[in-house]
């Protein structure tokens, strides 16, 4: 029989080896435990996110999403349910919780294992250093790791650490994400009932989460609003009523302020290439972009506007789908039995069509059930009633190809048959209008002159259809839009405004061909010697040709290259007068830029600055400005004065900010961030492409493009532009442009702060913008007429410039130094001393002004040679 010293022996003897076991344990897997002093300074792996210039989120990337908190954001009901369920005795011990161990180690003897031994502190060793490998030795890792971690921080800090770090599904980790993803809402914003839900995801996310197990998680729930019962962090009756609350989880992204998916994706691949993917994923960029929420905003309305207008004036093709296939091919039958009796759609049917058809922008998908003469009954997603009225409808004549339609229809039963499942869009009062995707594509952008700063960029009528930016990406032929280059080239050779051109048809024999090239006017008039202000203004075709073969390919492709096009991209024959250049969307507005901001060549750019998650300013953009000297008391160098102002501060915080985020990542990247942060602390001029006069007198031809050469109401001469009056802005310049076969459709444009781009074609090159049929302008009756830039691209750049202008002070063109305005006869650019309607004022530079004086009287020469063209040939081809 055993003592009480003896066995007190044997105890302390057992207690002894055990300590000395853990000492030896220790030292022997010292070495190969993780460097924990980085968890006082962790830069959490946060998603990148992008913004407007005014803070709006645009769009989030990155794998992970995670909204990191401090403790003091951590909402109390949260700590409680946490403690409550995962670690009641975490403020007690001191990172391992004796108790809980010895249950589980009993547990393991008895084989009723239901685990609960790892504590708070256990779980965030876990999560920061070690692998989900279950081994004894990780245990034993993990237990040193967190006496660690208890000897380093405070128990709040670890409690913030497990809220921001534990992963809780569908990508989220922390719970401040994991409020968003389920919830849509803040953390702060949450019910007991969805705290308790979040609490219960870390056991197991995949099977306790509310969306993908909502029964699963509503057990988890309720044990999790029992232990915090039990603990008495919450009353019975919040108990109750919590465990009553339906399961409210469903898929939620990030809350998206402005929709601008090609802005997002422009900025997202820049930083890319600046930093990598998984530096610019995981370093909690906030990268603030150059577009505003108004014009971006603007802009996007006016391309799917546009779009849709155009597409319907072609036609409508028909009902996606139909759910009663038989109505549909008997129209005699449907048009006397518009809400069939025998065989009805039922609820799971229209239910069940509609989730299978996306919604795009303003369109959303509907189903047919009842066709009347004038009007028809739809059922929406969510088993919504609705109506379309005549209004919005009568504009579905059929269509038949890009160039033709047919007739209008008299009644509902010609455009739906019951089933049809179709697209509408709303108009107000619980009535929608009938609609179709578009199936031409479209692109805009607009920039600064000043700086090149993208305000806002539009690639397509919905990212979800195509991802393909038409801003960057579409290089198309540009039509007449390239004949402001040729006429500035033509300027450096000596021509002026007043300088007379042939305007008559060519026909040129093409020996390399053995064919007659003969360009033509659009429409084919000729008026015979015609000033070059009016030329350009009324996009003559056989000018542009003339003037290109006076000028020579070699000087004119080396003139147009100064305007930032790539020599490549121009084609080396007299067609490039034309417009056979393919150029992208950015590139001609770049162009146009040159002559909005007296001659200089811009870059544009995207990015104006970008933070770190702590919102220490690493980039700050500095572009090159539109003038020459850049001193700081010029009104341009206002744009980036603050810019400049921030460079100290910046170049003071970057390096911290750098090793910040290489934290757990290769000095190579610290580098990087250091060079890719660095702001030059001067002002910077924008090469020329043009002189200050050149720019001057082009835009004054383009501003005749609207307003016309003498404009007046008693002498209402038209250019291509002139839609743009509208607008009633005459500090507006701008060129419409159209392709051979008319493929692409353009119209750019500017006022002295901001240059514009508005393209449409299709996707497919071997189709046409064809023919529509529409109102003429006059009031007259419809009419067909052929797409062009005039009628199928600008009315979306009118659109947006509405807007964008209501924020622009009227600024007028003015003239610069080195231009004269002198008077000349009308018909033969000639000086005149004659004050009636047979001469104008002009501008000139300096040493091109005519010496040579009018000698007769051409007065009705002038009247027959500016005869305004037709209303209705106008509308047709411009």
């Amino acid at each position: 029989m055993f003592s009480i010293s003896k066995i007190i022996k044997s105890v302390l003897a057992l207690l002894f080896i055990g300590i000395l076991s853990i000492v030896i344990l220790y030292l022997t897997l010292r070495s190969e435990l993780p460097e924990i002093n980085s968890l006082e300074d962790v830069q959490w792996q946060t998603p990148m996110q992008i913004y407007s210039s005014e803070g709006l989120l645009i769009s989030q990337f990155g794998e992970k999403k995670r909204i990191p908190l401090t403790f003091d954001e951590i909402p109390q009901q949260l700590i409680d349910a946490l403690l409550a369920t995962e670690d009641d005795r975490f403020y007690f011990h001191f990172g391992v919780d004796p108790i809980g161990m010895g249950r589980a180690v009993l547990g393991k003897l008895t084989g009723n294992d239901k685990g609960g031994a790892s504590t708070i502190t256990m779980q965030v060793a876990r999560n920061f250093f070690l692998t989900r490998e279950v081994t004894y030795t990780r245990k034993i890792r993990e237990i040193f790791l967190s006496f660690h971690i208890e000897h380093l921080l405070t128990k709040n800090e670890i409690l913030t650490l497990y809220v921001n770090k534990i992963p809780l599904g569908h990508r989220s980790f922390g719970f401040g994400a994991a409020a968003q993803v389920y919830y849509g809402k803040a953390l702060n914003q949450l019910t007991l009932a969805q705290i308790a839900v979040l609490a219960g995801l870390p056991k197991a996310p995949s099977t306790y989460n509310p969306i993908s197990r909502p029964d699963r998680a509503k057990i988890r729930r309720t044990t999790v609003l029992q232990r915090m019962l039990v603990s008495g962090y919450i009353t019975d009756e919040e108990y109750q009523q919590a465990k009553s609350a339906p399961i409210t989880g469903k898929p939620h992204g990030a809350e998206i302020e402005l929709n601008a998916p090609y802005i997002a994706e422009m900025a997202h691949q820049e930083m890319i290439e600046r930093y990598g993917k998984e530096q610019a994923y995981t370093s909690g960029f906030k990268v603030f972009t150059t577009v505003t929420n108004k014009l971006q905003t603007a802009a996007h309305k006016a391309v799917t506007g546009n779009l849709l207008r155009y597409d319907q004036r072609h036609g409508y093709r028909g009902a996606i789908s139909s759910l009663r296939p038989e109505l549909a091919n008997n129209k005699a039958n449907d048009k006397f039995d518009a809400t069939p009796t025998l065989n009805p759609l039922t609820d799971e049917e229209i239910s069940t069509a509609l989730a299978s058809v996306h919604s795009y922008q303003a369109l959303v998908p509907a189903v047919v059930t009842k066709v009347d003469e004038l009007e028809v009954s739809i059922t929406l997603r969510n088993n919504k009633k609705a109506t379309i009225p005549w209004r919005g409808m009568a504009w579905a004549r059929p269509f038949i190809n890009d160039q033709k339609q047919g007739i209008p229809p008299k009644n509902a039963h010609e455009i739906f048959h019951y089933g049809d499942v179709i697209l509408v869009s709303a108009l107000a009062d619980n009535e929608y209008r009938l609609s179709q995707l578009p199936v031409a594509s479209a692109a805009m952008i607009s920039i600064s002159p000043d700086d090149g700063a993208i305000k806002a960029a539009v690639g397509g009528f919905s990212y979800k259809q195509s991802q393909f930016n038409r801003v960057t990406q579409a290089k198309r032929q540009v039509g007449s839009n390239i004949k402001p280059f040729i006429y500035s080239a033509a300027l450096e050779q000596g021509f002026t405004l007043a300088s007379l051109i042939n305007d008559a048809p060519i026909n040129q024999w093409d020996r390399s061909t053995g064919v007659v090239w003969r360009p033509k006017n659009s429409p084919e008039t000729y008026v015979g010697p015609i000033r070059m202000r009016l030329a350009l203004a009324q996009s003559k075709n056989v000018i542009a040709v003339r003037l290109l073969k006076s000028i020579g390919l070699d000087d004119a492709i080396n003139h147009l290259s100064s305007f930032g096009f790539a020599p490549d991209d121009l084609p080396r024959n007299e067609s490039l007068a034309l417009g056979s250049a393919s150029l992208t969307p950015i590139e001609v507005v770049t162009g146009f830029a040159a002559f909005a901001n007296g001659g200089y060549l811009v870059e544009p750019y995207l990015i104006d600055r970008i933070e770190t998650a702590e919102g220490e300013v690493i980039f700050q953009a500095n572009p090159a400005l539109a003038c020459a000297p850049c001193e700081l008391d010029n009104p341009l160098a206002e744009l980036n004065q603050n810019n400049l102002e921030n460079a100290e501060l910046v170049e003071e915080t970057i390096e911290n900010t750098a090793e910040l985020m290489s934290l757990n990542s290769s000095d190579t990247f610290a580098e990087d961030a250091i060079e890719n942060s660095t702001i030059a602390p001067q002002l910077i001029s924008a090469p020329r492409a043009i002189s200050e006069q050149n720019a001057f007198l082009i835009t004054e031809a383009l501003n005749s493009g609207i307003w016309g050469a003498d404009w007046s109401a008693e002498n209402p001469w038209q250019g291509t532009g002139w839609r743009a009056r509208a607008l009633k802005r005459k500090d507006i310049a701008g060129k419409t442009g159209t392709t051979n076969e008319g493929k692409d459709a353009w119209f750019s444009g500017f006022s002295r702060r901001l240059v514009t781009t508005s393209w449409i074609g299709f996707d497919d090159p071997s189709r046409n913008l064809g023919k529509s049929v529409y109102n003429s302008n006059l009031g007259k009756n419809q009419i067909t007429g052929t797409e062009a830039g005039a009628k199928s691209a600008q009315p979306a750049w009118i659109d947006f410039m509405k807007v964008a202008l209501e924020d622009i002070e009227f600024e007028p063109f003015e003239p610069p130094a080195g231009i004269v305005s002198v008077r000349i006869d009308k018909a033969t650019g000639k000086l005149s001393t004659k004050t009636n309607k047979s001469s104008l004022f002009e501008y000139f530079q300096v040493g091109t002004v005519p010496t040579e004086y009018v000698s007769e009287d051409n007065s009705i020469d002038i009247f027959q040679h500016n005869d305004v063209i037709k209303q209705e040939e106008a509308e047709e081809l411009f």
